[in-house]
């Protein structure tokens, strides 16, 4: 078996692992990153919201074709090439991680590819396509992430029941695609499969989409994405999958119904039990997450810990500012994982982000706010783009005027949503953000207007 030394480990090479990695290489340290896969960029990059990107903006230029007939600009109906969409996506892909590659040399950072499991609190196994490694180690960084979960009742093993990564590839259009989970990644795939041509339904358990945003941000795409046709089941069990020749035979509710395929889609659970973690001292906790502190570290004072498997929310962007720390505190410096947001998004036809408080979490910690919300249908940018059914809405402390969270619907409220995260962390008020002045006509501009409902001093309502 061969033998090897390094001053720093980072075991997964996502976001948060290779930023790690790249930050301690740039601060001097001696580093290896150890990836499962054939390249750099994880879940996220691979088979996850690069990809998933790639296909929404495709399917974006569709729906768009097909709005602007109302316009009168009419298009002839798409004609799909699925061998050209999936090379588009892969060659999306490859871009990235090919410049990560050389990121990756241009450091001196040593990339292994195999799957890194740890035999003691210094060493890791690390098991390659030409053989074994024993990696011994100073510090470590775990970056392992998460996988989606499995519903063990289900035939997972039939090739029709899908999750993230199966609906990625792009294998086939179904003509009828069921969706588990009105979660963001359910309702993505649904956004680009519903206007790749299938017939779309779906079913949550919960009484609304995407139920970790505030209703009335929901509404907005409830209302769009039945108008395109889609059938969605609120407070809805699927009871039973049963694969048959003809298709699988879904019983949810009390509706038993064939469809071509099923994406899984309930959530993601962490990579703590693929790892050997149980060959060292840190604690994991009953959800199988690893609690670190504020630097990231573990309760082992040389291994830290960043990303999915420490715990919700599971963002690639909250992940690369932890490998961040991480890093700096391997380096000597002092800094912390403080932020005071982490922003959302879902990238859904409407868009919705939010960052800060929602109201549902402001009423259970308690906390007196006030709500101010700006409608798009008086925002001029957003009637002539076709996009009047947004909303932009703050929540401001009662006392302070401070805001405490934002969300937004609409149009490219990915984009939008950085001003208010930007103006949570600077500790703005409402008059800071209504007294800087905005061009018009913007989307942009729904944000200063929000918060001049909040100070009575708004024309445009």
């Amino acid at each position: 078996m061969e033998e090897r030394r390094s001053e720093v480990v980072v075991l997964g090479g996502g976001p948060g692992g290779y930023t790690a990695a790249f930050r301690a290489a740039d601060l001097g340290k001696q580093v290896t990153i150890v990836e499962n896969r054939a390249n750099l960029g994880g879940v996220c990059l691979n088979v996850g919201c690069i990809p998933s990107k790639s296909l929404l903006h495709l399917a974006e230029i569709i729906e768009q074709s097909r709005e602007a007939s109302s316009h009168g600009v009419v298009f002839e109906p798409p004609k799909l090439n699925l061998d050209k969409i999936r090379s588009h996506k892969r060659d999306v892909v490859g871009t990235l991680t090919k410049g990560l590659s050389g990121l990756a040399k241009k450091r001196k950072v040593q990339v292994i590819n195999g799957s890194g499991s740890f035999i003691s609190q210094k060493e890791l196994l690390i098991t390659t396509e030409e053989g074994e490694i024993k990696l011994h180690f100073d510090y470590a960084i775990i970056a392992a992430g998460s996988r989606p979960v499995e519903i063990p009742i289900f035939p997972n093993n039939d090739s029709r029941i899908w999750d993230s990564t199966d609906a990625l590839e792009l294998r086939e259009i179904p003509k009828k695609l069921f969706i588990l989970g009105g979660g963001i990644i359910g309702l993505e795939m649904a956004t680009v499969y519903q206007a790749l041509g299938s017939e779309i339904t779906i079913v949550e358990m919960l009484d609304q989409l995407i139920p970790i945003s505030d209703a009335d941000m929901v509404k907005p795409l409830l209302k769009r994405l039945q108008a395109k046709g889609m059938k969605i089941h609120l407070s809805t069990k699927v009871e039973s999958i049963k694969p048959t020749s003809k298709g699988l035979e879904i019983l949810y509710g009390e509706t038993t119904e064939l469809f071509d395929a099923a994406l899984i889609s309930v959530g993601r659970k962490p990579n703590t039990d693929r790892i050997g973690i149980e060959n060292t001292d840190v604690k994991i906790d009953k959800q199988g997450f690893i609690p670190v502190d504020l630097t990231r570290r573990t309760n082992i004072n040389h291994i830290f810990a960043i990303g999915d498997l420490t715990g919700q929310p599971m963002l690639a962007h909250k992940a690369v500012h932890e490998g961040k720390v991480a890093a700096e505190i391997i380096a000597g410096k002092k800094t912390a994982f403080e932020p005071m947001s982490i922003p959302s998004v879902a990238y859904t036809s409407p868009e919705i982000a939010w960052t800060g408080l929602t109201e549902k979490q402001a009423k259970e910690q308690k906390i007196e706010y006030t709500t101010s919300i700006f409608p798009w249908a008086a925002s001029g940018r957003a009637i002539s783009q076709g996009s009047n059914d947004g909303i932009t809405k703050f929540l401001f402390d009662k006392e302070t005027k401070r805001i405490i969270g934002a969300s937004i619907v609409g149009a490219h409220a990915g984009e939008l949503i950085a001003e208010a995260n930007l103006a949570l962390e600077m500790g703005a008020d409402a008059e800071d953000l209504s007294g800087s002045i905005h061009a018009h006509p913007t989307l942009s501009e729904t944000l200063a207007l929000a918060s001049e409902v909040f100070l009575g001093t708004v024309t445009d309502i």
